[in-house]
């Protein structure tokens, strides 16, 4: 039976089965070679010298514009747009009318009325959902990811220079110092002869700049950043080692949309397709239940219950005004103990009882991976997202636990692969699952981006 839209087929399967045995692998990362050297190298350049980050085929870009887009945008959003102004960014983050979190992107304030917002599919879609039957005088043009194109051409280009030498990098391109600028505030540069706009940006930890104009300024720009940075280290990163940097940042990249369930977001899902993002998304990992409700995901959890901001009107306020005062889960670092993750991996090398096969770096399975986080047989929360980082020469995972276990130093137990063998998915192959000792750590993982972070999150909350 065909199904025109989510709602449709959601009357015929439950969202856990419907997401448990997706098809979809993880997320791809289109458009780069998966190594320019070597995922190692990569990775240890942004913490000691510099990389180029090419992020121009991963993300879709919505622009949103007309008198409308501020108020739109404000009602959809749990922050605060007091003070925002043209030439400044900040994380939008949507909620359901239940207060749990739908997605969050990046939102880059352009022009007078204009607005930019570069990231994953479900955010984007509830933005062009509510634009479309809201009755705003705004129009959006959605620029969609390569992966969903037939083109290969996007209406931008998207860089990033990161790393403790970003700024020389930078200033060698440019021929002059950059601009002291705050955190996510923007500003515009010549390279190579081409307009260029800039974010002030620390993917990395330490102060970088994100690069964007038109795509066909895309190779003289990068062209012109890689040859500046050759006496500086850089590196350009591939698609293999681009994606676990957050593992040493912190940012969760991938909480599931909290669309399936609830009366009041009928109208949406009855608008969303099936065979969109939302109904062939794919859920993986350890952690089951039979209720999609248990994936859902807070502001708090994900360590966004600062942008939490009740000094405007917008979608979920209610719901979240009475989550406020808690309890809230963590969002934490799970430092895996060495041993334990040996001896997992090792026992790929049996005949018989197998456990899950862990990719390196990234050991991220589906799109949106949920594994348990145990303490003495009890589950106290959830990780996210796994992987290897060379810089710390340990396997780490984004967790979300109970405020008792987020404590640094406290000791949890990290399991690894699905129950029952394993799903249909097939990046799943039949396996037993392993369990991994691991050690409460703070996030960001790497000092240096914590102190930046922190430094930057304080900044960007007065926007």
């Amino acid at each position: 039976m065909n199904h025109t839209s989510l709602e449709s087929l959601l009357r015929t399967v439950s969202p856990v089965e419907l997401l448990r045995n997706s098809q979809a692998g993880p997320n791809a990362y289109p458009g780069v070679p998966a190594e320019f050297t070597n995922w190692r190298d990569e990775m240890l350049a942004w913490q000691n010298t510099a990389v180029l980050f090419n992020q121009t085929y991963h993300m879709a870009d919505l622009l949103v514009e007309g008198p409308d887009a501020f108020k739109l945008l404000s009602y959809l959003a749990i922050n605060s747009f007091k003070n925002f102004k043209v030439d400044q960014a900040k994380q939008f983050v949507p909620c359901s009318y239940d207060g749990y979190v739908i997605g969050d992107v990046i939102l880059f304030y352009l022009a007078e009325n204009k607005f930019n917002l570069v990231g994953r599919a479900p955010s984007l879609n509830w933005v062009m959902f509510h634009a479309q039957t809201g009755g705003y005088d705004v129009k959006c043009e959605l620029d969609q990811r390569t992966a969903l194109r037939t083109d290969g051409i996007r209406k931008n280009y998207r860089y990033q220079v990161q790393g403790p030498n970003a700024m020389l990098v930078m200033e060698k391109v440019l021929g002059a110092p950059p601009p002291d600028l705050k955190f996510f505030h923007m500003t515009h540069f010549t390279i190579a002869g081409k307009h260029v706009r800039g974010l002030r940006h620390g993917m990395a930890g330490q102060p970088g700049f994100e690069l964007f104009g038109p795509w066909e300024d895309r190779e003289p720009v990068r062209e012109a950043i890689v040859k500046a940075g050759e006496e500086f280290g850089l590196r350009q990163v591939g698609g293999r080692a681009y994606a676990c940097n957050t593992l040493e940042s912190g940012w969760i990249p991938s909480p599931l949309p909290a669309i399936y369930t609830g009366e009041k977001m009928k109208a949406y899902r009855e608008w969303l397709p099936a065979n969109g993002y939302e109904g062939m998304a794919s859920l993986g990992g350890s952690f089951y239940s039979n209720n999609i409700e248990d994936y859902y995901l807070t502001p708090w959890d994900l360590g966004y219950g600062a942008f939490v901001k009740f000094d405007h009107d917008f979608i979920g306020r209610e719901a979240l005004e009475k989550m406020a005062a808690g309890p809230h889960r963590k969002k934490v670092t799970l430092a895996m103990e060495n041993e334990d993750a040996t001896r997992a991996y090792g026992g790929l090398f049996q005949k018989h009882n197998r456990p899950k096969y862990m990719e390196f770096p990234l050991s991220v399975y589906s799109m949106h991976p949920y594994d348990k986080v145990l303490v003495d047989g009890k589950v106290v929360g959830v990780s996210t997202f796994v992987g290897y980082s060379p810089n710390e020469g340990r396997i780490l995972s984004l967790a979300i636990v109970d405020a008792a276990y987020a404590e640094p130093g406290t000791e949890v137990v990290f399991v690894w692969g699905e129950e029952n063998g394993g799903s249909t998915k097939p990046t799943v192959e039949r396996h037993m699952q392993a369990e991994m000792r691991a050690t409460v750590s703070p996030v960001p993982y790497s000092e240096v981006a914590r102190k930046s972070y922190a430094d930057g999150w304080r900044t960007t909350q007065v926007l």
